[in-house]
């Protein structure tokens, strides 16, 4: 057994005897064999998908939690069934999201089915909150490809409890707003934990079993602890009552905790005594920081700032302003106006003093509290147009960065921005090197380009705004994240028709309409398809043109093929009209199908033979294959199986040739459903069993499905088929 493409040939030897010979490489399991008496059984193995360890590393400083740590022990020590639900909450700066992670790396090995991280705080940035993005993530690191993933909250939740429901797994949840966040990612296997981190109480999840653990500041012994952590015992230990009243000034938050003895460490003049003074002048403390009892912890963030050089202390400032989350050197030095060198040291003298930190994929973040008191200093001291001239650098310096990374994933395709034409030389070292590496970006980037779409739109930056909502199609087409997609094209389409661009205005609304169907809001897709019709025609763009009525048929595909031929035949018009190949063959595509949906097969078996042929003349062969396979079909339906089988096979080899492997297993399935036809046991087993490797490796709800059939029987039944 073996994997990758495979030829095999069986022919008599010249001894009378039979050779199976066996070349190239094969994808899933081969049997080679003579003479079988009785049929074979075949145990399909599953692909081996790695056990997720998502949660952070731990922190080296931590003191005074380990009643809660005891008290979580003590709560899932039992949870031999049902999973154990626990929630920390308090104050920001608290501690909570350490002491989540030190329970789960203090458990190493105790989860086998896997441990899961997901940040809220994250996902409020890049997708609104949406909590189908959160279970959607541990899906995909269970190995559940983005085309097999379900549109529903309901049916991935399903899907996860199903995927987990034989597993002890860990999930850590950071900073939860709501009990739905909680609700959706609870597993299904037994012995199962939740560890959720929340600033509310979230007293609801009460009902669901969980157990409130909220987490008190620092007491002054614990305080002084961590800070001799930090500095050194005997320099805290020299000044301990200097040091129990920066522990006080601080509120015993361990963040406020680490920027004070930063500033220490990175200061050895400043003696312990000088700081707990500083501290203790009211006039230098800040007001707009006001956490718990009065506590005023921005005075330590204050001090840390101000023994800033002014360089630093400006990039702090316009960070606190900067739209989206995290960012690296390069969007730095978009803020700052600066080179990226320059931009690095300040970013590590920041880090210096744990103003920012360093992230898991290697950008930097504030704490949310050190945030708030940057963006306090910008707003204090920069003025509006200073600040709008930041925002205005970085935005576009990720439209840039989106549009090397859109023309790295689409090509060639039809644009109406000039994004991409405005890129120059002085841009290449923001190019990316290949289609994965720029999705990777886009994918990894997506809160920080929505939220510079947002901010262009909030200063009336029209054109930077759409081409931002052109640009993240990129994005949006490969991996669906429906809930982003809307907002963006629906911000992008408004501030299209608010710089006067009627076509960029057709081009987002049509593009719209993919996530509203995909989110079953067919009324509301129909609508935006109507008014790109009209913006358009109004713009005179012909191949847009033709392309907004592909689209349009698209929509009628799913209510009303006999219209759908209709409109694609209009979009076919406009494309011969503009000349465009590619769009010629993808319309005569369509509507092959559309025609076959409608039972005109004779007429549709023509039209897809036509798109085939135009397909191939463009060396197109992913396409070209779609619509071999849907020949293929259409043969069936008409009673020329063997035709029908050729096209297929021919279909299923350009298809994995392309890595088209969701399209080759659905024309398995099809073969398959043909060999049992024919009685053909042998072939119905290799094309099932291909299909059944496919949707195993990318998590395919038909998995379990196929495996059953091919494992209740060595012989075709009458269930085969989708």
């Amino acid at each position: 057994m073996g994997r990758g493409e495979a030829a095999m040939e069986s022919r008599g030897a010249g001894d009378g005897g039979v050779r199976n010979d066996l070349s190239g490489e094969v994808h899933g399991p081969v049997v080679q064999a003579g003479v079988i008496e009785g049929g074979v059984r075949i145990e399909v193995p599953r692909p081996e998908v790695p056990v997720p360890r998502q949660v952070p590393a731990d922190l080296v400083q931590f003191v005074d939690r380990e009643p809660v740590l005891q008290a979580i022990d003590s709560w899932v020590a039992d949870a031999g069934g049902a999973p154990r639900v626990a929630v920390l909450s308090g104050l920001a700066g608290v501690g909570k999201t350490a002491t989540a992670r030190r329970w789960a790396h203090s458990k190493d090995g105790g989860f086998p089915g896997g441990e899961f991280y997901v940040d809220f705080s994250e996902l409020r940035v890049q997708v609104g909150g949406d909590v189908s993005a959160g279970v959607s993530r541990c899906l995909r690191a269970l190995g559940v490809e983005d085309q097999y993933l379900p549109k529903s909250l309901g049916e991935l939740t399903s899907m996860f409890r199903s995927r987990t429901a034989g597993e002890r797994v860990l999930m850590v949840l950071d900073d939860v707003t709501e009990p739905a966040q909680v609700r959706a990612l609870i597993p299904g296997g037994p012995g199962s934990v939740v560890l959720a981190t929340s600033q509310g109480r979230l007293g609801e999840l009460i009902q669901d079993g969980a157990r409130l653990m909220p987490l008190e500041p620092l007491d002054a012994e614990h305080g002084l602890q961590l800070l001799k952590d930090l500095c050194g015992e005997a320099r805290i230990a020299a000044a301990e009552e200097a040091a129990e009243r920066i522990v006080e000034c601080c509120g015993g938050l361990p963040v406020a905790l680490h920027v004070a003895a930063a500033r220490l460490v990175t200061h050895p003049r400043l003696t312990v005594e000088a700081l707990a003074g500083e501290l203790a002048d009211e006039h230098r403390r800040l007001d707009a920081l006001r956490i718990g009892r009065e506590r005023a912890v921005a005075a330590v963030f204050g001090m840390a700032y101000d023994g800033l050089p002014e360089e630093d202390a400006r990039l702090y400032r316009l960070l606190g302003i900067y739209p989206g989350r995290r960012w690296d050197a390069e969007t730095a030095a978009a803020a700052v106006g600066t080179t990226v060198g320059q931009a690095q040291e300040q970013l590590d003298s920041l880090e210096t003093a744990s103003l920012v930190m360093v992230v898991a994929d290697g950008r930097y973040d504030f704490h949310d509290l050190v945030r708030l008191h940057a963006r306090e200093q910008a707003l204090r001291t920069e003025s509006e147009p200073e600040r709008a001239a930041a925002v205005r650098r970085v935005v576009e310096h990720l439209l840039t960065r989106a549009g090397h990374a859109d023309h790295a994933v689409m090509a060639g395709r039809m644009r109406i921005g000039r994004y991409v034409e405005r890129l120059g030389e002085a841009d290449e070292a923001l190019s990316f090197g290949s289609r994965g590496e720029a999705l990777d970006w886009l994918d990894g980037w997506r809160g920080e380009l929505l939220s510079a779409q947002r901010a262009a739109a909030t200063h009336g930056w029209h054109r930077q705004a759409w081409e931002l909502a052109e640009a993240l199609t990129a994005l949006y087409l490969n991996r669906r994240y429906l809930n982003d997609w809307t907002e963006s094209g629906e911000l992008g389409a408004e501030e299209a028709a608010a710089d006067g661009n009627p076509a960029a205005e057709a081009r987002l609304r049509a593009l719209l309409s993919r996530p509203l169907m995909d989110r079953a809001e067919l009324d509301r897709a129909r609508a935006e398809l109507e008014t790109a019709l009209a913006r358009a025609d109004e713009s005179g763009h012909t191949l847009l043109r033709a392309s907004v009525r592909e689209f349009y048929g698209r929509y009628w595909d799913r209510c009303e093929p006999s219209r759908a031929i209709v409109t694609y035949e209009e979009a076919m018009t406009f494309y011969r009209e503009a000349g465009d190949e590619r769009g010629i063959a993808i319309g005569l595509y369509f509507m092959g199908c559309a025609q076959e949906a409608a039972e005109r097969t004779e007429e549709a078996l023509g039209t897809l033979q036509d798109a085939y042929g135009r397909f191939l003349a463009i060396d197109d062969r992913r396409m070209g294959a779609r619509a071999l396979a849907a020949i293929g079909g259409a043969q069936r339906r008409l009673g020329h199986t063997d035709e029908a089988f050729r096209a297929l096979e021919e279909a299923v080899e350009m298809l994995r040739e392309r890595g088209a492997v969701h399209y080759e297993a659905h024309a398995c399935e099809v073969l398959a459903e043909i060999a049992a036809e024919r009685g053909d046991s042998e072939a119905w087993r290799r094309y099932l069993t291909r299909a059944l490797e496919i949707y195993e490796a990318g998590g395919g709800p038909r998995a379990e499905e196929l495996r059953r059939r091919l494992t209740a029987s060595p012989e075709p039944t009458d269930e085969v088929g989708p």
